[in-house]
């Protein structure tokens, strides 16, 4: 009997729980992607009242990034090894603690920490989710729909992450942005107590501590590095240290353990190996969709964080009404039909974006081509998530959802970094060349976008390795 099989004969006497299970991991999920964005509005009062330097403020995104995005594989294997259910609500309580911590936090260094702490939780939290889904979840229709509403919760997170970080921060303070998670994660263990019980799909075994401190380690240090690269170079010492450490967990994971942290076998599953690779290059679509398009509505257009954040609601809700689209023709379509024509509308979206300067209109000059990126992203996104962590052994479904998850972020990440150095030396020769500072940015960004454009054809060929109209559940 097939893995698939086993995994539906377990989750039937659950399936009336089914709405309740996937309402659980949308929420999840929209946390742990609204602490990344909701935070940003309130850092100029954090700063006054906290007392931070400019490069300490900094680290209150970037720890909460940093520990996310490190942590993930190792929160992916804990959850094979302890059940999603148990992770999941470890989780949520360090969660919950740290986000109490933060919001009662006196002095910058607690902040941080609390920040770090939160990103840990969330570690716990997102591959737990995925490994949820992928329990409950196991007839090809209803999996696509429910990858496509946990994609779409995570939009739901950032958009209202933009706009009610001003909210909050002007009608309350900016404390309460992290105190309203308290009593929400104490909701939420709740119901992940009711609803997940007696669906312990753990299993017996040791955890690989050598594997999860190179792998752990390697990844924190490769991001940091990534992080300061615009200041340090990409052969700093922390990109050489994660690069090695890398290097070593490979070995490590190869030919040294037992039962090592992330299989290595896993990557024989096609859907694995090439819906990762397509994973990490779309972590620059989405970088360069949601941030720079904002830093181009702010610097270049003049708008503000709040007209901003308003300005990218429509592509926001674009994309999940897509995504919801996208999750029925799954199934019969196949990944590589939308893919493909997702990376169509990036060309044209972010073909189109390139061609914006200081004196563009935003219905035709922003709204038009977020929309078609917008389009993009929702065919896409759930249908790589999907993709990437269908056909996995039961045991290991933690793990290949903490691979997702870790692919999208490093991908923002690295892409972060490439995509603001590139913006930055074109709006310096511009301005060099006697453009004004804002017809500079310009450039800056129109040059993102056009790489953007790239990245997208990029996806489009990588899909070419996927079989052509097989649905994702068969793809081996």
């Amino acid at each position: 009997m097939t893995s698939t099989s086993n995994a539906s004969q377990r989750a039937r006497p659950y399936a009336g729980l089914s709405w309740l299970v996937l309402a659980l991991a949308c929420a999840c999920q929209f946390m742990v992607i609204l602490d990344a964005s909701i935070v940003n509005v309130a850092l100029p009062s954090v700063r006054d009242e906290l007392g931070f330097t400019a490069t300490g403020l900094a680290w209150v995104v970037n720890g909460y990034l940093l520990s996310f995005a490190g942590f993930m594989l190792l929160g992916g294997r804990a959850a094979d090894l302890f059940g999603p259910r148990r992770m999941l609500v470890a989780g949520l309580l360090s969660f919950s603690v740290a986000s109490l911590a933060g919001g009662l936090a006196a002095a910058p260094e607690v902040l941080v920490a609390a920040r770090v702490a939160q990103g840990v939780g969330a570690a716990m939290m997102a591959p737990a989710t995925l490994a949820v889904i992928n329990t409950f979840f196991t007839e090809p229709r209803a999996r696509a729909k429910a990858f496509s509403a946990w994609s779409a919760s995570g939009g739901v997170g950032g958009m209202v992450g933009a706009l009610a970080g001003g909210a909050i921060t002007t009608g309350l303070s900016w404390r309460w942005v992290f105190l309203i998670n308290v009593p929400i994660g104490a909701m939420l263990v709740v119901v992940a107590m009711m609803s997940l019980a007696g669906t312990s799909t753990s299993r017996r075994g040791p955890l690989d501590l050598i594997g999860a401190v190179t792998g752990t380690a390697g990844l924190a240090a490769l991001i940091y590095g990534v992080m300061r690269s615009a200041d340090h170079g990409w052969t700093s010492g922390p990109v050489v240290a994660g690069v090695l450490l890398l290097a070593v967990f490979i070995v490590v994971e190869a030919r040294f353990a037992r039962q090592p942290m992330v299989p290595l076998r896993l990557f024989k599953i096609r859907g694995v190996a090439v819906g990762n690779g397509m994973l990490l290059l779309f972590g620059g679509i989405a970088i360069a969709m949601w941030y720079f398009s904002s830093l181009f509505l702010q610097n270049v257009l003049g708008f503000s964080a709040l007209q901003a954040g308003l300005g990218q609601t429509p592509a926001a809700v674009t994309f999940m009404v897509i995504a919801r689209w996208a999750a029925a023709l799954l199934p019969r379509t196949g990944v590589r039909p939308l893919v493909l024509a997702g990376s169509a509308c990036f060309l044209a979206g972010f073909g189109w974006l390139s061609l914006g300067h200081a004196g563009s209109a935003y219905l035709t000059g922003v709204l038009g081509p977020t929309l078609l990126v917008a389009v993009g992203i929702g065919l896409t996104f759930p249908t790589l998530m999907a993709v990437a962590t269908a056909d996995v052994p039961d045991g290991d479904a933690g793990i290949v959802g903490g691979l997702a998850n870790t692919a999208s972020q490093a991908g923002g990440s690295i892409g972060l970094a490439v995509l603001a150095t590139a913006a930055g030396t074109r709006a310096a020769a511009s301005e060099a060349a006697g453009r004004s500072p804002v017809d500079a940015l310009a450039a800056g960004y129109d040059l993102v976008f056009l790489m953007a454009s790239g990245l997208g054809l990029a996806i489009a060929a990588v899909s070419l390795l996927l079989p052509r109209r097989r649905s994702f559940t068969d793809q081996r």
